[in-house]
């Protein structure tokens, strides 16, 4: 697991690697990574640079930051890794059709949303052909 399960952990870790790429420091691999979806992500250089322990509600309608850059990072993965198999092939045929990459990744943001909102209501493992189906219809 690349991140633990601390909520202020995590998002110390995004703080963290946003200062250091911000002051042009050295960055680890997982840091670049992180860097580079919140500098895509202007509007949310304050959300990271600022009070990590604010509370997102749904209710009021407020996207978390963090979890938005977090389920990026993610669909990086799983393209990285093409994993769920075919995952790879559905991104570049998206990303081709959008023209490009970052907003193919929000539209399966979505998706892989909705796939670990049904697990964890189930309370088991993602259903990973049915989440590949969903970003086919996309």
């Amino acid at each position: 697991m690349i991140f633990g399960q601390d909520r202020n952990e995590l998002r110390r870790m995004y703080a963290d690697a946003w200062q250091k790429f911000t002051t042009e420091q050295p960055l680890s691999t997982l840091e670049a990574q992180i860097a580079a979806v919140i500098n895509e992500h202007p509007e949310y250089h304050a959300a990271v640079s600022g009070d990590l322990e604010k509370d997102f509600s749904v209710e009021g309608a407020e996207t978390n930051p963090f979890l938005h850059m977090g389920l990026h990072l993610g669909i990086r993965e799983q393209v990285a890794t093409n994993r769920p198999a075919g995952i790879k092939a559905v991104f570049e045929q998206l990303g081709s059709k959008l023209g490009d990459a970052h907003a193919a990744e929000h539209r399966m943001i979505d998706c892989l949303a909705e796939t670990l909102w049904e697990a964890q209501r189930a309370q088991q493992a993602p259903d990973e052909l049915q989440y590949l189906e969903s970003l086919r219809k996309l």
